[in-house]
Order: C-alpha cells, then structure tokens, then sequence
C-alpha cells in the first residue's frame, strides 16, 4: 500500500481554485551545455532553419550563403530545399525542383535528413501523381509515417488496378494528418468505384465531427454531381437547426445530411441534438439512426453527461468514428455496465479493437460474466507489457509488480558510442535548443541496435547527462533491460530532501517529473511551464507567496532547487484538496484542480481510480495521469526493493 502523503504547511489552505492551472506535457527546450555559448554562425543557422519552417526559399537561401562553412552542412543545405518544395501555406508546389533533392538524396543516403527530405519529396511527388518516381521513393522511406504519404501510396497501388478500399478504410481514422494527400485518395477511390456514397458520407461526418471543417469541406468533391457546396449542405453544416426543422425528405443525400446536422449540432449541445434527432429518427433507417444516436452519445461522452451511456445504447452495430467507439466504452464504464462495455468493446475494428486498454477492459467483462479462463487469457496476453494496461492485467493473474532482471553493460561497449554517428550532431542541436531535429539525429541509429546497444546508448547519455535520451533509449529494449536507466532518478539529494520536507512518496514526485520534464532542468512546454517539475508562472508565484517566498523571478523559477521547493508544494496542496487520492491530484496537477474536481462531481456513483483515469475527457491528461501512475509503480519497486499494487494506488473515486 501507498504511504500516507500527509502535507505540511497546513495553513496554506483547505481548497485551491482553478486559477491553479498547469499545463504540461512534452518539453519543447532542453538544458544547453553549461559551456556552450552560441556563435554567430550559430544565430544564422536558427534563424535559417525558421525560414525553412516557414518556407521562405528566399530568405533561407540568403541566409544560407552566410554560413558556407557551418559545421552541419546538411541541415544548412535542407533547410534551404525544403522550403523550395512547399508554397507559404504548407501546400505541395508541383513545380518543385528535382535536381537539388536527388542530389541531396544520392549524397546523405542512409541519413536522418536524407529520410526527412524524402518524406517532404514524397508529398511533391504524390500531388503530381508521378507515381513511378513516387514508388521509386517509397521503396526506400525508413520511418514511413506521414498519414499523407501512406495515402499517396494506396494510390500507387491503385495505378496498379489493386483494390485498396479496406486498406483505405483503415489507414482513414484520424482526419488530422490527412492533408491533401488523403482527400485525394478519397476523390480517386469515389471515382474508381472502391469507395461507396456512404464511404465518403462517413468521412465527411468524421471530419467535422473531429472539427477538422477544411478537410471536410474538401472531401465533398469526391461526391461529384450527387452533392455540390449547395444551400442544403450549408446550411446543415453552418446552420443545423434551421436545416434539422424542415424535416426528412425521402432520399439518400437528405439522409446523410440529416446526420452530418447531428453531428454538428451535437459538437455545442448533445441534449438539444438529442431531442432534435428524436423527432427525425423515425423516418430513417435502422443503420442511419445508429449512427445519430452514436455521434451524439460521443459527444455527450466527451462532457461527461450523464445520459451519454443511455443515448450510446441506441448506437449498437453502427460504425463510428474511433474515438466515438472508445467513448461508448468509457461511457459503459462510468455506468457500470460491463455487458454494454464488451459488446462495444467488440464492435471496435480490430487494430483499436487490439489496443492494450481494450483488451484489458474486455477482459475485465470476461470475468465478471464469471469466464475466468479466458479472462485470464487475455490478461496474460499483455501482462508482459511495462505499461499502465500490462501492469493491471498483471495483478488480475495474482501477481504483483517489480522491475526484471537488471542487464549491465561493460564500459567498453558504453566508449563505442562516441563514435556513433548522429550522437555528436544531436548534442549540438540540444545545446542550440533545437530539440526536434537533436532527436531526430538521436534517435535515427537507436532503430538497428541490439538491446546491448541500446543500454549502452542509454548510459553514454546519462554520462553526458542527457538524462531524456537516456531513458527514452532504455525504454526500447525488448529482452534486456535496465531500469534503473529506463526509470532515472538523476538529482536524488534535491528531489528526496523537497519530497521529505512535504511528506510525499519520492516515488510519485520522480514518477510525476518522468512525465512532465524528462529530468530536463531547463525545459520550456509550448504553454510556458518551466523546469523539472514544468510550472507554470503563475502557479510558481501563487506558490511561492502562500509557502512565504514572495515573488520569485523566472530564472529562480526553473533553479533545481526552487522549482522542486514549488512543484512539491504545488502537488501536496492539490493532495490535501483531493482526500488523499493520487489520481485525482495527479489529474489537478496536469489539467488544474478545478476540472477533476467536477470530474469527481459528475460521477454517479464511486468507480474504481482506472475506470476515472480512463474516462477523464481530455486525452493529454487522461494518458499523463496513466504514465505518471505507472511511472510512480516502478520507482517504487526500485526504491523500496520489493513488489508493488497499482490497483492499490489507483483506489476508488466517490462523487
């Protein structure tokens, strides 16, 4: 069991508000070398690499030709084509050149940037539909994953006289990443015939139900003569209720538009849509009302109303879009209802159907219908994960949670990755504060190694005190492992002395600053939270005030020890607030107090803390209050040498 996290400074008060409002997630900088100071070399290439983000051609040639000797020439020479491949607005140019990037491609072949380029290459190549060079491309695409991309690869087959319709089907889920290239492919398969109305109708109805109005809007040309960009189609877009009042008229394309009015007007107001589409319903098919019901319970689901679960009901067997099938499931689970949540559990397609949060819940409904065998079964299908599902299924077998054997690496293999191609490029890039490509360069020799390898990596990072690379590295093993690497405790007088003080686990402050930083000191999220612990500004000066330090400036902020001091306090005041629950503070600490407070409100009767952190409806901090949970598991075992519950953590949450 959990020790209890009691607070001091008692007097700081008996609730916070929801002006107590951190946002944190990924780090966007990271701690440049103590010694590093940039040059003026150094200036232009930053200010060159915003002109190619920017696709300004000119100004990134111009300042190219400052730097002619700069110490990473093929960055300086891609940060010049890029922008010649694409126009102001991220779009395509069909007249790109194509000497420079085979060049380009020929010299650096095997190269983080080579495959960069020819990702970039491949979006100019498929908007001018030159499959063979296209194909020619892709052959040799390492990482393979831009959505767009894939598209114009189902179209190559498709040249071919392939029938790529179910591939299609399940590659188009997620409408933010389809770009030009995936409308294009929907056009082209409505024009071959592999696409039916009601497929480009369901992801007309995606896209807008995910917001992504653009992308819809363009889909519609792939309908052709059926349904232009006329009044009707604006007017159950942009005006719902006023097209919903005219009623059904009898055919296809007022069917589809009656659903895509839902869908809209379920986005503001679930209720209303609801008593809306009752009056219309009847004069749809079984499927179409399916699909009302389904699109209207998602979002209900979303603001945690609590007739979502009776109006999902309504949706069995209808197809939905992925997050409104994972909503119907959350919506089952806050209900109780464990036979609603295996028949929508199983009505999922099977890549999402597959997931491990799916597969654990289905099999919770397996043993409560008393099938405990083959409840069992699929426990022990991903009990072998180290992950917040796997750890679950891993105590429904009757065992409990340590970290495996410890695989050590000699020095020798540890001085060979010095040499590594990449690491040293990547440190330069960390210093200059260009994280994306510093990964990027990290990252792209991690993808042949042994696991041996990869430890090793992981320790020269450490050494170096790359403290992310080192466990982002050691988090990829397979068979070895270390985790003592791959869950770091770097600055253990500091984070141990702020956690004693407080009288916090040391293992949910290392498994909360895991998550929020990576053990990066100086790290900067987009929204402006700083240093391990990521607080914001004003949540790091409401803190320091109430705990007697006054005003604290931005660089006594991100100090090591000053932000530990804050985000500890920070963290036990949330606490206290939440009756000792982790999860609840776990979720304030992410999303602010306020909005797991009316989470808690909403709830109907108490659940189990996996069925709260499963149901919280924003998915940044659904999934960080899973991983710093899991996270704080793990450091346990490792700290206090024996095996651990999750599930006693997690506890229950009553309204």
């Amino acid at each position: 069991m959990p020790k209890r996290l009691s607070r001091v400074y008692l007097a700081v008060g008996s609730t916070l508000t929801a002006a107590f409002l951190v946002a944190c997630g990924t780090a966007s900088a990271v701690r440049p070398d103590a010694d590093f100071s940039p040059s003026s070399d150094d200036r232009i290439f930053l200010q060159l690499r915003d002109a190619a983000r920017a696709n300004d051609a000119g100004k990134a040639a111009v300042l190219a030709a400052q730097i002619p000797n700069y110490p990473a020439p093929s960055y300086v020479e891609y940060f010049t084509i890029k922008p010649q491949l694409f126009d102001s607005q991220g779009h395509a140019r069909i007249d790109a050149p194509d000497a420079p990037v085979l060049s380009f491609l020929q010299r650096y072949d095997d190269q983080a940037i080579a495959d960069r380029l020819r990702n970039d290459y491949l979006v100019v190549l498929g908007s001018r539909h030159d499959w063979k060079n296209f194909e020619q491309q892709y052959q040799r695409f390492v990482l393979n994953d831009d959505t767009q991309v894939k598209c114009y690869a189902l179209e190559v087959r498709m040249s071919r006289g392939e029938n790529v319709a179910d591939a299609a089907r399940a590659l188009l889920v997620e409408p933010k990443w389809y770009g030009n290239g995936c409308v294009d492919l929907i056009g082209a398969l409505a024009e071959s015939g592999q696409f039916t109305t009601d497929d480009i109708w369901q992801q007309i109805r995606l896209a807008y139900e995910q917001n992504y109005t653009t992308t819809g809007s363009n889909i519609v040309d792939a309908l052709g003569q059926e349904k232009s960009r006329d009044s009707l189609f604006d007017d159950a877009v942009n005006k719902p209720p006023i097209y919903l009042a005219r009623g059904v008229m009898p055919n296809t394309p007022a069917h589809q538009l009656i659903l895509l009015a839902i869908t809209r007007m379920a986005r503001n107001d679930p209720a209303m849509a609801a008593a809306t589409f009752s009056s219309v319903a009847p004069s749809l098919t079984a499927q179409e009302r399916a699909i009302g019901w389904g699109t209207i319970g998602y979002q209900a689901a979303l603001k945690r109303i609590p007739s979502a679960a009776d109006w999902y009901r309504r949706s069995a067997n209808a197809q939905l879009s992925n997050p409104a099938y994972e909503w119907r499931t959350r919506s089952a689970l806050l209900a109780g209802d464990w036979n609603m949540v295996r028949w929508s559990i199983e009505q999922m397609p099977p890549a999402l159907r597959s997931q491990p949060s799916w597969v654990y819940w289905r099999a919770r409904t397996l043993k409560q219908a008393g099938d405990t065998a083959a409840a069992n079964h699929e426990f022990q299908s991903i009990a072998d994960q180290y992950n917040f599902y796997g750890q679950l299924a891993l105590e429904e077998t009757g065992q409990k949670i340590s970290v495996p054997p410890r695989t050590t690496v000699s020095d020798a293999e540890i001085a060979q990755m010095q040499s590594v191609p990449g690491f040293a490029l990547s440190q330069r890039f960390y210093a200059l504060n260009m994280r994306l490509e510093g990964n990027r360069e990290w990252n792209w020799p991690l993808r042949t190694m042994t696991d041996r390898q990869l430890l090793a990596a992981a320790q020269y990072a450490k050494r170096i005190e790359l403290f992310d690379r080192t466990v982002n590295t050691a988090d990829k093993t397979k068979n070895e492992h270390d985790f003592t690497l791959r869950y770091l405790s770097p600055f253990r007088d500091i984070v141990e002395q702020e956690a004693k003080d407080t009288n916090l686990d040391i293992e949910w402050a290392y498994g909360l600053i895991r998550q929020e930083s990576r053990f990066i000191i100086n790290a900067r999220s987009e929204v402006g939270a700083g240093g391990l612990m990521q607080l914001m500004p004003g949540t790091a000066q409401l803190v320091a005030k109430k705990i007697g330090l006054g005003s604290v400036s931005r660089a006594q902020m991100n100090d090591i020890n000053t932000n530990m001091l804050l985000g500890t306090n920070y963290l036990s005041m949330i606490y206290n607030q939440f009756d000792d629950s982790p999860v609840l503070a776990t979720a304030g600490y992410n999303a602010g107090p306020g909005r797991p407070c009316q989470w808690r409100q909403d709830l109907r009767a108490p659940v189990e803390g996996a069925v709260f952190a499963e149901t919280i409806p924003f998915a940044e901090t659904r999934d960080y209050v899973k991983n710093v949970l899991s996270n704080t598991v793990y450091y346990a075992a490792l700290f206090e040498g024996r095996p651990q519950s999750l599930k006693a953590r997690l506890g229950y949450i009553a309204p």
